[in-house]
């Protein structure tokens, strides 16, 4: 979290705060007043994730209207500075926390997980279970393959579908996270399986989308449909390149 940014965002939320008395006030018929509000609550919601539910809004407004009005600052750009530094550390601690707490509870899931008859764990760590199995071709790295899937985290929150979507698709093998890629070459073409795959087979210390937060172990509903056997074959729905917000399913 850059100053600036954190600056801007109280800004405009003090901006939107100053701006009316109250929620009777405020009126939403316009496309402008429809964005404005977009704007608040969006900004309001990162503001959230960020840990900062604590701003006093009558301080933010006051630095609205001096801003405004032209007035002379209430605190020098030093304290001001100071004040970010001292709640950008804040959320760098609170993030570190939960990135350790997110880490251990993917740790137990998965060993608790290993115990139950029918889960496999390989040797890169990942645990796989074969739910409908058949004696059909498998998959190499060089495939495309067509699936249906549905992710969740480990405690059941699904953050994508295929299945919920009603449309399967088609992916390189090799161009998935790692989880995936060794998974759908443990698979026979036709069968249903289950992975749990650790986040170091996943996204690790990443966060690709607000729905799958950094260190989160991932679970797979996974149905490898067919087996295209072309190495040239465009998958339907490309896959975003590493880093990228997540995509559909769980390309690299």
């Amino acid at each position: 979290m850059r100053h600036h940014r954190l600056a801007s965002a109280m800004a405009l939320v003090g901006l939107v705060l100053a701006g009316c008395d109250s929620q009777t006030s405020v009126k939403l018929d316009t496309p402008a007043q429809k964005a404005s509000y977009g704007i608040g609550l969006n900004m309001g919601k990162s503001l959230a994730q960020e840990g900062l539910d604590d701003l006093d809004p009558q301080a933010v407004a006051l630095g609205i209207e001096d801003a405004v009005g032209k007035k002379e600052q209430k605190l020098t750009d030093e304290q001001l500075m100071e004040a970010f530094t001292a709640l950008q550390t804040r959320a760098e601690e609170r993030l570190a926390k939960q990135n350790e707490e997110s880490l251990a509870a993917g740790k137990k899931f998965l060993e608790d997980n290993a115990k139950r008859e029918g889960v496999t764990t390989t040797e890169s760590g990942l645990q796989y279970e074969i739910v409908e199995k058949t004696d059909g071709p498998q998959p190499g790295p060089n495939d495309v393959v067509t699936v249906h899937y549905e992710g969740r985290l480990a405690d059941g929150t699904v953050f994508d579908s295929s299945i919920k979507r009603g449309t399967p698709i088609d992916l390189p093998v090799s161009g998935v996270i790692p989880g995936w890629v060794e998974g759908l070459q443990l698979m026979h073409e036709g069968e249903k399986a289950k992975l749990y795959i650790p986040s170091e087979l996943a996204y690790g210390e990443q966060s690709p989308s607000p729905l799958i937060p950094a260190n989160s172990v991932l679970v797979f509903d996974l149905e490898l449909i067919d087996i295209k056997n072309e190495e040239n074959e465009q998958p339907t729905e490309a896959p975003a390149e590493e880093g990228a917000e997540a995509p559909e399913a769980a390309a690299q």
